[in-house]
């Protein structure tokens, strides 16, 4: 049996949808009760367990023969990532308690990066995970392409307004439908010990790729305004924003390159779905 947190995503969802489809045991591991029904229905078990619960987790991961993470993302933590380190200590006393047989966590792209960022919560998450001492893989994908969802709306005024940046530089991403995809191939596999496996798609991205794919699902044209860096954290404060230094900060490092695969994912795992199918699935969905 394997139990699968964050099954409601788009990579949780994927990799259970592929590992029921083969006609393994799924335990899904969900916060919210009203949404235990569907999967119920696929054929799955049901646990209920918030991700900052330690028993209820443990009560999840309990027997299984493999366990996926797939910790929240917190886009404006507070100095010191508390609300990421509230999830990793309840995780590790689950896994600690539980002792499943192994560990497959999303991590990211830069949790190795050598300057604080955003994508620091990964790293404090895999030196946590790292410790239980149990076997464990790190699955390190590339940027979601799926975060164009944002850049939806003022792609139909004709401008993607762009933070990575210069626009011909390519960047690498990936679609959710891959990562979770290989993520249920990795969890079903036997290792030993604490492995790390990048993940990225078929081709790097630059913010003119992103154009381009835009232009062609809305049938019109798609300019790159870049944003300038000087006015980064004015506009993330104006939005809400209470912390956007740790946003900011992920940016430079992939402008600057120092949020980069080991060897820039010359043996990170290649992806099969293409920019252009994502982003036409984007802009179908907002239109919808």
């Amino acid at each position: 049996m394997y139990a699968i947190t964050g099954i409601t995503g788009k990579v949780g969802g994927a990799l259970g949808r592929k590992l029921l489809a083969q006609g393994r045991s799924v335990r899904a591991v969900l916060r919210d009760a009203a949404k235990a029904e569907a999967w119920s229905a696929r054929g799955c078990q049901v646990a209920l367990a918030g991700m900052e619960e330690p028993d209820r987790l443990a009560a999840a991961f309990e027997g299984a023969d493999g366990v996926f993470i797939l910790p929240p993302s917190e886009f404006d933590p507070a100095p010191g990532y508390p609300e990421a380190r509230v999830v990793i200590d309840a995780l590790t006393a689950a896994l600690d308690k539980a002792r499943p047989k192994k560990v497959l966590c999303l991590s990211t792209i830069g949790a190795d990066a050598p300057h604080d960022n955003l994508l620091t919560q990964r790293t404090l998450m895999e030196e946590a995970v790292r410790a239980t001492g149990l076997p464990v893989t790190f699955l390190r994908p590339g940027w979601f392409m799926e975060n164009a969802l944002w850049d939806v709306a003022s792609a139909r005024e004709g401008v993607l307004h762009s933070f990575l940046q210069p626009a011909g530089r390519a960047f690498p991403m990936v679609a959710t439908q891959d990562v979770g995809s290989v993520a249920a191939d990795l969890l079903v596999e036997d290792w030993n010990g604490t492995r790390v496996v990048e993940l990225e798609g078929p081709a790097r991205v630059s913010p003119n790729d992103l154009a381009e794919a835009f232009a062609s699902a809305l049938g019109q044209p798609v300019r790159v305004a870049i944003v300038p860096r000087a006015s980064w954290e004015t506009l993330f404060v104006s939005q809400g924003m209470k912390n956007p230094t740790p946003r900011i900060r992920m940016l430079d490092g992939f402008n600057e390159g120092w949020i980069e695969f080991a060897d820039q994912g010359r043996s990170a795992i290649k992806g099969n779905t293409p920019l252009a199918e994502v982003i036409a699935k984007l802009v179908k969905a907002a239109a919808a």
